[in-house]
């Protein structure tokens, strides 16, 4: 047995504990307190499933759409949740994030160092069907615990439907079908007041 090998992947899982305490803006659907991030990874994840036929390649690999999903916010365990329509968080987001990403991913055997390495920086650049996929769900997510609390963070933050309609739009690239949905559930937030147009 390698004792280092396993004793780095051990230090790794007890760090990424510390996801567990990184809290998002959106609120759990019950309204009851603020989702945290393992807590939107594990949704994520499920959704990942549940939601392949949507996704514009069918034949896409779903285990490195979850192996995306599952370490594509670790680094925020030192990088902090930026709020999607944080203009100025997003100015220095990807330098936060990539230093994060080198000490947290850092701690792993070297093979697994890359690999995770590689799989968080293929979320991020979405050229990949499978990328697409994941990034698609990443913006859905928030948008259901958004529409299903009438609209809580939207408007506790004064977010307007152009804001959303636009930081959304990539969407499609993953799923058109889940794209197009998620047009009518922001015209519906519209509708239903949740959600403000631009004044």
């Amino acid at each position: 047995m390698n004792s280092d090998r396993l004793l780095k992947q051990i230090e790794f899982i007890v760090e990424i504990d510390k996801l567990k305490n990184v809290y998002r803006k959106s609120v759990l659907m019950d309204k009851s307190r603020l989702e945290n991030d393992a807590e939107h990874t594990w949704h994520l994840s499920v959704m990942a499933i549940l939601l392949l036929e949507h996704a514009n390649e069918p034949d896409l690999d779903l285990l490195r759409v979850l192996k995306m999903l599952l370490i594509h916010d670790l680094v925020e365990i030192d990088a902090g949740d930026t709020f999607a329509y944080d203009e100025k968080g997003h100015e220095d987001k990807y330098e936060r994030e990539l230093s994060a990403a080198r000490r947290l991913f850092g701690l792993l055997p070297e093979d697994q160092r890359d690999e995770f390495f590689a799989l968080w920086r293929e979320f991020e650049d979405r050229q990949s069907p499978e990328s697409q996929y994941a990034a698609a769900l990443d913006r859905l997510q928030p948008m259901l615990h958004n529409y299903y609390t009438q609209g809580y963070s939207w408007q506790k933050h004064g977010i307007t439907s152009d804001k959303v309609l636009n930081y959304n739009r990539h969407m499609q690239q993953g799923s058109e079908e889940l794209w197009s949905f998620a047009q009518q559930l922001i015209h519906s937030a519209v509708a239903k007041g949740y959600l403000k147009e631009k004044e």
